[in-house]
């Protein structure tokens, strides 16, 4: 009996003592209680620092140098009718201002760049160059190419969702950064705003009458008994489907940029619940769950660049659909 609890206990709560004589399991739990409760406390602290890291909050930790209290700068609030507007600076809002600023000074320098090469001029080097390159290539191969004649007025718009969407991803890869893009907040202010622009290029474009038809739409050839069935059919599934395509876009952007943070925060979670330099299996967890998480922090770097992609490109691939329904 003693032996078969060693067997039991060593797998399951990593004892590596042995069951007195004539002990019993409850005595043994009752005994090294320390034994269970080290693996909790892991799994609470994990389930706290993931929550801390993704969730905004209006300190911003610097541990071990110093704490920033952004509540303490007094920011106004207003009403709008029964809606308080408060404009306090919390954890995401301070890293939207720095990606803003980012994006402003990449617009900037790429807008100049082109320029310079459209006039004759040497192109640039070092990262003007690249700036260059991404700002020519989102202009040429995502803006024009999807949203064709006139597309050049959303090539600004466009390419500025790039820019400040991949400056936010990158900003909660570095250290003590927080990812804005990864509130659903930021992310869905982002889909409105590129819902007003989708839809109001639309209605301008095809005017009041085309553009109803984007809604109440009747394929030509059908017969004139089967036109309101269509039309009962139809019409929800495509207004509908306008303000689907828009959640997706929040959602997920959203999404990717969260589950990413999670993964390695639930592989450091298992160095602190399982990793133990005396053990074999503890050692395994350790060295596992290190490249694992390099592995998944370079696959963030990755996704971080792909979503802003694919942000920028969904957004004008809507402009130039709507531009020419129908």
């Amino acid at each position: 009996m003693t032996a078969g609890l060693n067997k039991l206990m060593t797998p399951i709560l990593g004892w590596k003592g042995s069951v007195p004589q004539g002990g019993t399991a409850s005595g043994l739990i009752q005994e090294h209680a320390d034994t269970i409760e080290q693996p909790i406390h892991a799994e609470e602290w994990g389930v706290e620092a993931m929550l801390h890291h993704v969730v905004d909050s209006p300190v911003w930790d610097l541990e071990p140098f110093t704490t920033i209290h952004l509540d303490q700068i007094s920011m106004p609030s207003f009403h709008i009718g029964g809606l308080e507007v408060d404009l306090s600076i919390t954890k995401h809002v301070l890293f939207l201002m720095f990606a803003t600023g980012l994006t402003i000074l990449t617009m900037f320098a790429a807008m100049r760049a082109s320029r310079r090469l459209e006039q004759g001029e040497d192109a640039p080097g070092g990262i003007l160059n690249a700036l260059e390159a991404f700002y020519m290539y989102l202009r040429d191969d995502v803006v024009m190419a999807n949203i064709g004649h006139g597309g050049e007025r959303f090539a600004p718009l466009v390419i500025t969702f790039f820019f400040f969407i991949l400056y936010s991803n990158f900003l909660g890869l570095v250290p003590f950064g927080a990812t804005a893009t990864g509130n659903i907040m930021v992310t869905g202010a982002l889909a409105s705003i590129a819902f007003i622009v989708i839809e109001t290029a639309g209605f301008a474009a095809l005017g009041p009458r085309g553009y109803a038809k984007t809604i109440f739409f009747v394929p030509p050839g059908l017969p004139v008994w089967m036109k309101p069935i269509m039309l009962a059919i139809m019409a929800p599934v495509e207004f509908i489907g306008k303000f689907s395509k828009i959640v997706a876009l929040a959602i997920r952007l959203f999404a990717n940029m969260t589950a990413g943070h999670f993964v390695i925060l639930g592989l450091i979670g298992l160095i602190l619940t399982y990793g133990s330099f005396t053990h074999p299996i503890g050692l395994v967890a350790i060295v596992g769950s290190i490249a694992l998480g390099l592995f998944v922090m370079l696959l963030e770097v990755f996704i971080a660049l792909v979503q802003a992609y694919i942000f920028a490109m969904l957004v004008a691939v809507f402009i130039g659909l709507i531009r020419h329904a129908h």
